[in-house]
């Protein structure tokens, strides 16, 4: 198999069952003509996102890493219309580019997106009356600190709450236990703490498409 064999399959699944409308289109389009890395979800997955948190029957959503939004956008048609979505980013301008984004899908009502480092917010956010616990958790920010992320998702969920990862498989290099790349090392320990703790129900799957090959983690609270 080939990259451009992935990306036709992506194409042909997308065209058939993931169908571009004008929000989403523009979304991307906003991100690029900003610069922002072309590193969201692809549509098959931003989907997949929304399907879980249905599934899920979702309420409440925390997204660490909202980078144009996009993944937002998805998250965020999948709850009621008085439900909540706090995402948090790190880079004041990614988020407003995001909150442009949500607004013109009609979403700035119920996506709220908070600027600083996760770690800095989630202490807050844990504090915050009517914040929590969250439903569903998509963690889709800096790998060095996923273990940390999940640590805090538990804190902030309940048993039956799922917690999604992204980008867990890193090009299948988390099988190196000598690797000095510390998103694949943080990776690895998102891995280890995740099979260990007995709050978690979890799986990993491989994926490869026009994001390349990778994988995410799903979990679920159980305890």
């Amino acid at each position: 198999m080939t990259q451009d064999q992935w990306n036709s399959v992506d194409r042909y699944v997308s065209e058939l069952l993931v169908p571009e409308d004008e929000a989403l289109t523009e979304a991307l389009a906003a991100s690029d003509a900003a610069g922002l890395p072309a590193i969201a979800v692809a549509p098959n997955q931003g989907k997949l996102l929304h399907l879980l948190a249905r599934i899920q029957g979702a309420r409440t959503a925390l997204e660490i890493g909202t980078l144009g939004g996009y993944s937002t956008i998805w998250l965020a048609r999948a709850l009621p219309e008085d439900g909540r979505l706090i995402s948090l980013e790190y880079s004041p301008e990614h988020a407003d580019v995001a909150r442009a984004n949500l607004a013109r899908a009609g979403l700035d009502k119920v996506a709220e997106v908070r600027i600083g480092a996760a770690l800095d917010l989630l202490p807050r956010i844990e504090k915050e009356p009517g914040a929590g616990p969250f439903d569903l958790v998509f963690i889709d920010a800096d790998k060095v600190n996923n273990a940390r992320y999940v640590e805090w998702a538990l804190r902030l969920t309940k048993p039956g709450s799922v917690i999604v990862v992204d980008n867990v498989i890193r090009a299948g290099a988390i099988t190196d236990p000598a690797t000095d790349d510390p998103a694949v090392r943080g990776t690895r320990e998102l891995f280890d703490l995740v099979s260990n703790d007995p709050r978690l129900d979890a799986t990993a799957v491989q994926t490869v498409g026009v994001k390349g090959w990778d994988g995410l983690l799903v979990a679920r609270v159980v305890g």
